[in-house]
């Protein structure tokens, strides 16, 4: 029994960051019509960027982490600004192509700064232990699955009841209309990779701070878009349920059912349950069912 509570905190702790990382692909999908793929890439820059500050030029971790989410916005706001800007009307195999060579020139650039060691990452919390069941359970999984939800309510807040935010929405529903209305279609997508790489770059850094600090952190952006395809591509509410149910079956399944596989199912399990899903509801749980004449 107390292994199984472990295994569950640690599935839910790592699914809270899946949620949150999938949020900004959602809104940028939802906003545009592009799929990121460089959210991972975007999610490894950010936790080394931070630990740069911190532990190579010592500067405070509070300072370091509104420097380092700056650059992120700014990041953001470049990709958007200097790069997708000018793909406009371009065919969507283009702007993914796009968005993978990003993935490449990010992991290439941390590779070169930072070469192919493992970090380990500063310590962002307090540190204490709780019991739950008869079991000792690190505070730093407490701390990163708080520190995402506030942050997931935070956004969901900001989207919801925000002028920006209710331009965002407005936007991602219908962007003529919203031309129409007075709101800057430019400003809005602006606004959503600044979000996106801010949202990015949290949950890097929370995953960093309960594993290692390495290159291929980036990998994460792998594991998030079965998240999104499963929660529903266009729904924010279903990138957060996505995000829990990945963390929770990867978690269960690398201690119960690979060891007897002979393999790391637990890499392949959310693609495993994404296939089941999609047979059944195939735009994803909450995802918004279109209807296209052929």
């Amino acid at each position: 029994m107390g292994l199984f509570i472990q295994v569950m905190i640690a599935g839910v702790t790592v699914g809270s960051i899946y949620a949150l990382i999938a949020i900004g692909v959602v809104l940028i999908f939802k906003s545009s019509g592009v799929i990121n793929f460089a959210q991972g890439s975007m999610a490894m820059i950010g936790a080394f960027i931070t630990y740069s500050f911190v532990a190579q030029l010592g500067i405070p971790i509070i300072v370091s982490l509104i420097i380092t989410f700056l650059i992120s916005a700014m990041i953001g706001m470049g990709i958007e600004r200097f790069i997708l800007r000018y793909l406009a009307g371009a065919s969507l195999l283009s702007i993914i192509i796009i968005t993978l060579g990003i993935t490449y020139m990010m992991d290439g650039g941390a590779l070169a700064i930072w070469g192919s060691s493992n970090y380990t990452f500063p310590k962002l919390f307090p540190e204490f232990s709780f019991g739950i069941g008869g079991i000792k359970i690190s505070s730093v999984y407490l701390w990163t699955f708080i520190t995402a939800m506030v942050l997931l309510v935070i956004f969901l807040l900001f989207f919801k009841f925000s002028n920006m935010g209710l331009a965002m929405r407005a936007s991602a529903d219908n962007q003529k209309v919203a031309i129409a209305l007075g709101i800057s279609s430019k400003k809005v997508l602006s606004l959503t990779w600044m979000i996106t790489s801010i949202v990015a770059t949290a949950g890097g850094i929370l995953l960093a701070s309960i594993s290692a600090l390495h290159v291929n952190l980036s990998y994460i952006g792998l594991i998030v878009f079965p998240v999104i395809i499963l929660g529903g591509l266009d729904s924010v509410a279903g990138a957060m349920v996505g995000g829990l149910i990945v963390g929770v079956l990867e978690a269960i399944s690398g201690v119960y059912i690979a060891p007897h596989l002979g393999g790391a199912f637990q890499q392949v399990a959310a693609y495993f349950l994404l296939l089941i899903i999609l047979m059944v509801k195939p735009y994803g749980l909450f995802g918004t069912k279109t209807i296209e004449r052929l």
